[in-house]
Order: C-alpha cells, then sequence, then structure tokens
C-alpha cells in the first residue's frame, strides 16, 4: 500500500423534517491527517430541494459557515478556527446533531490521489 493514504469522508445531508428520517445528500467532507488534507464542497440542488419545500435562506448559509471552517489556514495564535488542527475540525463537523443539516458517519478509504477520491465520491454520492 505504499503512496496510497488513509482518508475519511462524510456526507453532508440535509434533513429537513429530523422526526421522519428523510434526507437529501448536499455535499461531502474528505479528511487525510497524515496529508494534512481536508476539502468540501456542497451543491444547492433547488429541483430537487423544492420537493421538501425548505427554508432557501437557512440552508444556504449553513453549508457556507462549514466550509468557512475547513478552509482556514492551520496556524498558531490568529484566532479561533485558524488554530484548530484538521482533526478536530473534521470530527467537529461531522458530530451527531439534531438538526437539519446533518453529516453521515465517517467511512474510511486508501487513496493515492485525494483530489480524485473527492470528485469521485462528489460525483457518486452528491449529484
Amino acid at each position: 500500500m505504499q503512496g496510497k493514504h488513509l482518508y475519511e469522508y462524510a456526507v453532508i445531508r440535509f434533513v429537513p423534517r429530523v422526526e421522519r428520517e428523510e434526507f437529501i445528500n448536499v455535499g461531502i467532507i474528505l479528511f487525510s491527517k497524515r496529508t494534512k488534507f481536508i476539502k468540501a464542497r456542497y451543491l444547492v440542488d433547488e429541483k430537487r430541494q423544492l420537493f421538501f419545500l425548505l427554508n432557501w435562506i437557512w440552508i444556504r448559509c449553513m453549508p457556507v459557515s462549514g466550509c468557512s471552517i475547513i478552509s482556514a489556514p492551520a496556524r498558531k495564535k490568529e484566532g479561533r478556527l485558524q488554530h484548530w488542527i484538521f482533526r478536530s475540525r473534521f470530527r467537529w463537523l461531522t458530530a451527531v446533531r439534531s438538526s437539519s443539516l446533518q453529516t453521515s458517519r465517517p467511512h474510511p478509504g486508501f487513496s493515492s490521489d485525494l483530489e480524485a477520491t473527492f470528485e469521485q465520491l462528489f460525483t457518486e454520492l452528491v449529484l
């Protein structure tokens, strides 16, 4: 397995009615501790979301705040988000919640090209 990196990913889900446990996959978060790789992407598909009669403003704002946490550089002494190590960011974003925006449990895998794996997972699970 030389050249392959262990990674974890979680699917970002929109759950319009938590009590019914119905959801739409809206994004992916992929994380690799060894390579310090963390990336997230979401897609707001209005046709699919109209089916669930969404609150448009709320669903558009929530994923943006999560992506801001992911893209903040891991630096010390520059603010609250910046000092979080990559693993802490991933664990915080994938914590179990009872809200309308949730993530799946993390799933592990091995990849030699994390960018390509991210694109493949996004295409398979979100599009």
